[in-house]
């Protein structure tokens, strides 16, 4: 089997691309935060293991949302949306009902890593990712945009109700 490119070490930062501001020299803060290449382990069967290449990415307006692309080599690329709080609890204890499930595990070959179960119409996957590779890219989220100020960015309980009862 080829070395894991999730453990591996490199000298060079994660690939964290920070987007937005208004060119060199910005000072804005950065309106997203993506890991650009991030390799993850797909149980294919239960022999069967295989590699697709991977993109994380947060946007600071959109703060409760986490974007999983997974690169297929194909045009049409596979989205997932889920909360950013299941992968934070995902990194920690099993996360998540219904299509999207994570729990952390430990694997004598790979070290700390996060399972990623994902169901939809067309089939299901079980994916692997380095967990101190995302708990990173997570911190990074976090450094963006806080617990704090997420929960200030949606709309409020009255909000809600006003729109329920207008409904």
């Amino acid at each position: 089997m080829p070395p894991d490119p999730l453990s591996a070490a490199s000298s060079a930062p994660l690939a964290a691309t920070p987007t937005g501001g208004d060119g060199v020299g910005s000072t804005a803060a950065p309106a997203a935060v993506e890991e650009e290449v991030l390799f993850l382990r797909i149980s294919l069967g239960e022999e069967v293991v295989g590699e697709v290449r991977t993109r994380f990415r947060f946007d600071a307006a959109r703060p409760y949302e986490v974007l999983l692309t997974f690169h297929l080599g194909r045009p049409d690329e596979a989205d997932w949306v889920f909360s950013r709080e299941l992968l934070r609890d995902g990194l920690r204890t099993l996360s998540g009902q219904g299509d999207v499930k994570l729990w952390p595990a430990y694997c004598p070959c790979h070290g700390a890593t996060l399972h990623l179960a994902l169901e939809s119409p067309h089939g299901s996957a079980l994916l692997e990712a380095s967990k101190p590779r995302v708990q990173a890219w997570l911190d990074r989220t976090y450094a963006l945009v806080s617990e704090h100020q997420e929960r200030r960015c949606g709309p409020t309980d009255a909000d809600l109700a006003a729109l329920l009862a207008d409904g």
